[in-house]
């Protein structure tokens, strides 16, 4: 019995040896983080760690700052970075070309503009009615065209005696009363925003351009549920042609601010996910699992062994 005993004691050593060399292998082998504090008896390895946290405030200022900055930080894959990189000079380089495409076409309608309008063409126009007809309507069928005040009117810029008299700025609508005005030194007119919008956009202002009096025609245009007649000539056709196509340029000039501006925030809210993806990955693969192996007694066995316990926590 003593014999048999002895025999037990010598196997129950070795395996629990063996068990101890076993679980200090796989200690060993897994990662360590900074900070753990380990514990470590004959059976068992209990590792304790504080949490890791990341916050992700800087990938998110870096990318509204800088799109892809924050993906480049959070080691995202270089395509990613490049994309929102890529996106945003497209959008710079395009905004900087139709701004400065839109800023040419603009100056050259308005030069266009005081080449071919001018207010003696406009009070010669109103007060020596033209005799043209044009699709069997003569110029005295559209009372827009027979008077200089309307619903709109222009700025004149009044200088010398005139200004001493009546002031710097007075409307257009005075050159009812002054017609002689049209042909003076001491009148100009204030070639603003307005300026530019009023002489393309209402008949009223028609008279102004050069070829009025010769190439005057009306058209119907459709507005929805009803038609209007749009009175143009040649020269006002090609003036809003030209300030279309400045506008166009410029509503893409705004398409690309607001390209650069969505992929500020599209770029700032993929570097916070992607951040707390792999915030909550790292956590997840640094959790360390807990092993216990140990021998179980049989006092019916010979060699006094019932088996193997092991014990997995996590």
């Amino acid at each position: 019995m003593k014999k048999n005993l002895g025999r037990i004691s010598k196997y129950y050593l070795i395996f629990n040896a063996a068990a101890l060399l076993f679980i200090c292998s796989v200690a060993a082998g897994q990662d360590t983080l900074e900070g753990e504090q380990q514990e470590r008896d004959t059976l068992s390895v209990i590792i304790r760690q504080e949490p890791v946290i990341q916050y992700p405030g800087k990938p998110l200022l870096m990318s509204l700052v800088l799109p892809g900055s924050g993906q480049y930080y959070n080691r995202e894959p270089m395509w990613k970075t490049a994309s929102f990189a890529g996106v945003e000079l497209a959008s710079i380089a395009t905004w900087a070309v139709c701004n400065s495409r839109a800023a040419n076409l603009k100056d050259e309608f308005q030069s266009f503009a005081n080449d071919n309008w001018t207010l003696a063409n406009w009070v010669t126009n109103r007060f020596f009615i033209p005799s043209r007809e044009n699709e069997g309507r003569l110029w005295s069928h559209f009372p827009a065209l027979l008077n200089l005040a309307g619903t709109h009117d222009l700025i004149l810029v009044l200088s010398g005696s005139l200004q001493e008299q009546y002031g710097e700025f007075v409307s257009s609508d005075s050159l009812e009363l002054h017609p002689e005005w049209a042909e003076s030194s001491e009148v100009t007119i204030a070639r603003d925003r307005h300026f530019y919008e009023n002489i393309g956009k209402y008949d009223q202002f028609l008279g102004g351009w050069a070829d009025a009096s010769s190439e005057w025609y009306w058209e119907e245009k459709d507005v929805g549920d009803t038609t209007e007649i749009v009175i143009k000539t040649p020269k006002k056709d090609h003036y809003l042609d030209q300030r279309k196509e400045s506008n166009d340029w410029l509503s893409f000039a705004k398409f690309s601010i607001s390209a650069i501006m969505f992929n500020h925030v599209i770029s700032g809210m993929d570097a916070v996910w992607s951040n707390q993806r792999k915030s909550s990955r790292k956590q997840q693969s640094s959790k360390i699992i807990d092993t216990d192996m140990s021998l179980l007694y049989n006092p019916y066995n010979t060699a006094g062994i019932g088996g193997l316990a092991i014990t997995v926590m996590f």
